[in-house]
């Protein structure tokens, strides 16, 4: 599954002021901005809810037939932001099995594997053509690096991962894309698969993140969840939101907290409200 969207690569793009954290709240609305929420009331017909979701799939496919392997930059922010990657580990030279879930292009799985030699990658993505992107990267190597096809909510990962052998697995910008109603499948998928202690390590758009505040109307499908005009699907989560789907799947919360950040993108005279979530699940011994 891709990411963000065209807009959201801009501001990724820029030059991001240092993020603020917080355990408690959601950044503070402008009236301007709660009286456009009031606002959206009308969905999107049942039909053509109906009809994204049956071509979901079609249209990640065409997302990266648009985009090749040029839309995402590389992210060397994963180990930083996350130190499980290495704390995890009994030893320095332990080998660390992960599965990245949703792994588009590779623009997190090949600076981790330039990083760490003792590390091996499964990734996986709802979109063929992405993962044949991956392949094609002359960093992949089979014998570091597994990546194939799969649909979280519907193919068992156990089918190509061992059952019980992941020691972490990663879903950055990835569950949103999902439709709420099979989220919970997604996650009961990933519970079987991870080892007893095993990390789940996720990030993803936050409760009135910019990005939620920008669609037009008619793009909103239900509570949280809107349609791009190319027909990829976004949500929005609130920590409460997330941590009953992940304790409803059996995982443990380690960390689950908004990031608020504000993004500036010179080049457009910009600079936008940001919200993500930034969470730490275990599935339990």
């Amino acid at each position: 599954m891709a990411q963000v969207n065209e807009s959201d690569a801009a501001v990724e793009a820029s030059s991001p002021v240092p993020p603020q954290r917080t355990d408690s709240s959601v950044r503070a609305l402008s009236e301007e901005e709660r009286e456009k929420l009031r606002s959206e009331r009308v969905l999107v017909s049942d039909f053509k809810q109906q009809k994204f979701e049956l071509e979901a799939q079609k249209n990640w496919d065409l997302f990266y037939k648009r985009n090749s392997t040029n839309f995402f930059k590389d992210r060397h922010w994963t180990t930083r932001e996350f130190e499980e990657l290495k704390a995890c580990r009994e030893f320095e030279t332990q080998k660390l099995v992960m599965l990245e879930a949703g792994c588009g292009v590779g623009n997190c799985i090949f600076p981790l594997l330039e990083e760490d030699l003792n590390i091996f990658i499964y990734a996986c993505d709802f979109s063929p053509r992405a993962v044949q992107f991956v392949k094609q990267n002359s960093l992949y190597c089979p014998e570091r690096c597994l990546a194939f096809q799969c649909d979280l909510t519907k193919d068992d990962l156990r089918d190509t991962i061992p059952e019980q052998s992941l020691d972490v697995a990663t879903l950055i910008f990835v569950l949103s894309a999902i439709h709420p109603d099979k989220m919970q499948q997604a996650l009961e998928n990933l519970y079987k698969a991870l080892k007893p202690g095993g990390i789940v390590l996720f990030r993803d758009y936050g409760l009135y993140d910019h990005a939620m505040l920008r669609f037009k109307s008619g793009s909103k499908l239900g509570d949280n969840f809107y349609v791009r005009q190319d027909g990829t699907r976004s949500f929005f989560f609130s920590r409460e939101h997330l941590a009953s789907l992940f304790h409803q799947a059996g995982f443990q919360s380690l960390v689950n907290e908004y990031v608020l950040r504000e993004t500036v993108n010179k080049k457009e005279g910009l600079c936008v409200p940001r919200v993500f979530l930034q969470s730490k699940f275990r599935k339990t011994e």
